[in-house]
């Protein structure tokens, strides 16, 4: 039988209480890797740890904001007391909104970059030595809004540009040392995302703009997750309209900001007129 390159893998998940995390941290524990769960809530976070545990695998939660650089220093510091190595990082914490930047409070922009960028560097600042030292993977989950700004979520594409920026740094700093960095974007994905999306004044919209059961399933994209670090994917763009729009945007962007404006105003209750 073919070694799975996950078992017994140290892999941290971050908002891994719901979502594309939560099915991430299955995912990586059906192939026997040891799971470290971070995210705010602990009542989640510790019926996953149950899941896990039943199916045979370790897991370890550790109730984490990422906006918190302590937080993020004593997850780092907890994953290795516990297991004494780090091998794969995946920064998927984040949180949206949906206003104009006419409306929004500087706050809530302060607020999507504290979560979305800063939660992904004081992550990698932390365990970085350890993933080098394993020629480990760190991820960031993103979306196409990383690759061209989309109307409404100044403070989301704002941040997941910012993650690109940082992350292909990272990757590039460390090129001689083996470590492998992938950004992924999935398309929209049914999660909790958008019922939790910051409106103007900060205060969540409580309901999805969009018909979820549409989207891409959060388990679709796990299952990528691993595929992309297996074949150590250096970005991973997960639907055609992604994979259209960085292209695009290079040979004719007036047009992608026309057909992205048109989509977002399509929206019920779009803040675009």
């Amino acid at each position: 039988m073919k070694h799975d390159i996950f078992k017994d893998k140290v892999v941290i998940i971050t908002g891994a209480s719901s979502g594309i995390g939560r099915a991430a941290a299955l995912e990586f524990a059906r192939h026997g890797s040891k799971v470290v769960l971070a995210a705010r809530s602990a009542d989640k976070m510790s019926a996953l740890e149950e899941e896990i545990t039943l199916m045979g695998a370790e897991a370890l939660s550790c109730v984490t904001d990422v906006a918190v650089e302590d937080d993020c220093r004593r997850l780092i510091e907890k994953t290795i007391e516990r297991f004494g190595t780090i091998h794969i990082l995946i920064n998927n914490a984040g949180i949206s909104m949906r206003a104009l930047f006419d409306d929004v409070k500087i706050t809530v922009l302060k607020r999507l970059m504290d979560v979305n960028f800063w939660g992904t560097v004081y992550c990698t600042k932390y365990a970085l030595p350890y993933i080098v030292s394993n020629s480990g993977s760190i991820v960031g989950v993103s979306s196409t809004a990383g690759f061209h700004g989309l109307p409404g979520r100044t403070g989301y594409s704002a941040s997941k540009f910012a993650i690109h920026g940082f992350l292909e740094t990272v990757r590039i700093e460390n090129l001689r040392k083996k470590l492998h960095v992938m950004i992924i974007a999935p398309g929209f994905t049914s999660s909790e995302v958008r019922k939790h999306a910051l409106t103007a004044d900060g205060t969540e919209q409580g309901n999805s703009p969009r018909e979820e059961k549409k989207m891409m399933s959060p388990e679709f994209v796990a299952k990528w997750i691993l595929k992309g670090i297996r074949k150590k994917k250096r970005n991973k763009i997960m639907t055609w309209t992604g994979r259209f729009t960085a292209l695009l945007q290079r040979i004719i962007p007036s047009v992608v900001d026309y057909v992205y404006y048109l989509e977002m105003k399509r929206e019920p209750d779009s803040p675009l007129k």
